[in-house]
């Protein structure tokens, strides 16, 4: 009997462990199953606290492991200026994302957290990075093959701070330069933005051409997901006051704003940040007809739709009033993770609280979910999820920094050249007895910078690695060229002298978003005195750098030489190659250049277009080996 009983226990055992193994079997952690099946495999084993967790996306200075596993909490970010510590190099980066992550897979279902960063012009938070020019300038360069290799570059040094997601870029379309984030649009027109938006393959990578339309795509461990913003309309706003309401109509928004995410969305952007603006009086994050109706159904959009900082506190006023009113508006509006980034107790607590009593249906919940693993499947977060140490060493490079430098020469807008177009001053001659230097910005690394960078403001002096214009001048002048530099020198100083001629450098100072806004566009003193007293007494070049157009009309007569620069970033090398003539000047107005504040809002196509130098502008000169036929 015993012996008969032994094949048979040994039977049921087999049977036993052979259910076991397939009660085991997951499929989301399998990565030879389809995205889809994943999710869904997923979704149905989590519980309402973890699938608002995966909302939610917290500061990294509250993202204690307590809370990250208490709240399974789906994401983290760096806001502007927030480091691991003062210049943190990017082991240290790779270190702290090392440490939040290795919390959040082992909650019970081990669900990667995604960290997202504001990239938007170079990894700009990190020390050490490259910062390349700020959009405006990029939109000059009319060159999308650059801005895609940009947007490489950016990816790479992201990935070496061990970070996957890069809330850019912003694809915005400033119609009126007195917006304080102006720079951080490519052009006026909407054709320039929607070109530039070759910076997403750079990013994520190029969509292979059997890929599923319209579904979020990042090719691998060296590229991260992207993240249009902002929708829709922020460029539009009332006079260009930051956070206010666009009052186009819906065909205009179409026109105007809507056209560079079609092309997002058709290159796999990942997720879109809705704007902080209103359209026609309703705010975007509240905006359930363009946030679902269009976006999500019309447009096809499969990423997910991500706030902007406190976004949704916003919907009140003063800001906050009703939190639970915010939430229940801006999540049935389509919203599906919230940057909170502090409050992570009034926002899950609200949340859970309404779809418990069903103000927002649980469908909401697992839409906003179903996206959020959609993009943390597609770009490989599950298995992929720790940071790549190897990847440092691309934080900064040679490689990169060159590129920049080329983004800078391209982008350079000569305005005027001469005082009459038979005796151009540029390119500059390198060999001059005594040459005189001048202006704020011509030894001021974080104001050649701008805003989004190390700070949130920006910063002025030397704020991380790169190369002021002043450097860069005395390392292209010949040997024997003596270089002067004061920063705001009187007509009598400059006059006695006898300089050849003097480079005067001046604009703004470094803001962003709504500490931009300026009604005036005046460039700050002493900008103004700088270049009348140098351009009154000797040949002059004055270099603007600006995130914008700025008032320059009453001081044109008195230039000799005038160039846009906007906000070059690093690498002010990129300026001397072309003020000396190694490279001739290419870019063109990325937007209108006004005579005076009064004609704003004025874009090219405009009935009453009577600009200072119309939109396109841009004076054309020859490399000096090709002048000099060598």
């Amino acid at each position: 009997m015993a012996t008969r009983q032994t094949p048979m226990l040994g039977i049921l055992f087999l049977l036993c462990w052979t259910a076991t193994i397939q009660a085991e079997y997951m499929k989301y952690k399998d990565p030879n199953q389809p995205v889809n099946v994943r999710v869904k495999d997923l979704l149905k084993r989590m519980t309402l606290a973890e699938k608002i967790g995966q909302m939610t996306q917290i500061e990294r200075e509250v993202s204690t492991p307590q809370v990250l596993k208490d709240y399974f909490i789906g994401s983290i970010l760096s806001g502007g200026g927030s480091v691991p510590s003062p210049r943190a190099s990017a082991k240290d980066w790779v270190d702290m994302i090392y440490k939040f992550q290795k919390v959040c897979l082992s909650t019970r279902l081990g669900i990667p957290m995604i960290y997202g960063i504001d990239a938007v012009h170079g990894n700009n938070n990190v020390y050490n990075a490259t910062i390349f020019p700020h959009n405006i300038g990029l939109g000059a360069t009319r060159d999308p093959d650059l801005v895609k290799k940009i947007g490489v570059a950016t990816a790479l040094e992201i990935r070496a701070t061990g970070i996957p997601y890069a809330f850019a870029p912003c694809i915005a379309v400033c119609r009126d330069p007195r917006w304080g984030r102006c720079f951080e649009s490519y052009s006026e027109d909407h054709r320039v933005v929607q070109a530039m938006t070759q910076i997403i393959l750079g990013l994520q990578g190029d969509v292979p051409a059997n890929y599923t339309k319209k579904f979020p795509y990042v090719a691998g461990k060296n590229n991260v997901a992207a993240c249009a913003k902002h929708f829709v309309g922020d460029g539009g706003t009332h006079k260009g006051i930051n956070e206010n309401d666009t009052l186009v109509d819906f065909s205009g928004l179409l026109r105007i704003h809507m056209p560079a995410y079609y092309d997002s969305i058709k290159m796999g952007v990942s997720t879109v940040m809705l704007s902080f603006s209103s359209w026609k009086g309703v705010k975007m994050h509240a905006h359930r007809f363009l946030v679902t109706d269009f976006l999500k159904k019309k447009l096809g959009f499969k990423g997910f739709v991500i706030s902007d900082w406190t976004g949704i506190d916003k919907l009140t006023t003063p800001t906050k009033a009703n939190y639970t009113y915010s939430v229940e508006k801006s999540i049935n509006a389509g919203l599906d993770m919230v940057m909170v980034p502090d409050d992570y107790l009034g926002f899950i607590n609200n949340l859970t609280t309404l779809v418990n009593a069903k103000v927002i249906p649980k469908s909401r919940i697992n839409d906003a979910v179903r996206r959020i693993l959609r993009v943390k499947f597609a770009m490989g977060l599950f298995e992929n999820p720790l940071p790549d140490y190897s990847l440092v060493d691309q934080l900064g490079k040679k490689e990169h920094r060159e590129l920049s430098r080329e983004a800078v020469r391209k982008s350079l807008v000569l305005l005027k050249n001469g005082k009459s177009s038979k005796k151009p001053l540029l390119p500059l001659p390198k060999k001059a007895g005594k040459i005189l230097v001048a202006g704020s910005h011509a030894d001021n690394l974080g104001y050649q910078c701008g805003g989004w960078t190390i700070e949130w403001h920006g910063s002025s002096g030397n704020i991380t690695v790169g190369t002021t214009i002043l450097e860069a001048v005395r390392a292209t002048v010949d040997p024997s060229t003596k270089v002067v530099f004061s920063e705001n020198p009187d007509a009598g100083f400059v006059k006695s002298n006898n300089f050849s001629y003097a480079i005067v450098v001046v604009g703004e100072p470094s803001y962003s978003e709504t500490a931009g806004d300026s009604l005036n566009l005046t460039i700050p003193e002493p900008g103004p005195s700088t270049i009348q007293s140098v351009c009154g007494a000797v040949k002059c070049v004055v270099v603007i750098i600006s995130g914008r157009p700025v008032v320059i009309e009453p001081y044109v007569p008195s230039m000799d030489a005038l160039v846009a620069a906007w906000l070059p970033g690093s690498e002010g090398q990129g300026v001397a190659d072309v003020l000396f003539g190694d490279f001739g000047f290419t870019g063109k107005l990325p937007r209108t250049w006004f005579k005076s504040v009064d004609q704003l809002p004025m874009n090219v196509g405009d009935e009453n277009y009577d600009p200072l130098f119309p939109f396109g502008f841009g004076l054309t000169t020859k490399p000096r080996s090709t002048v000099m036929g060598l």
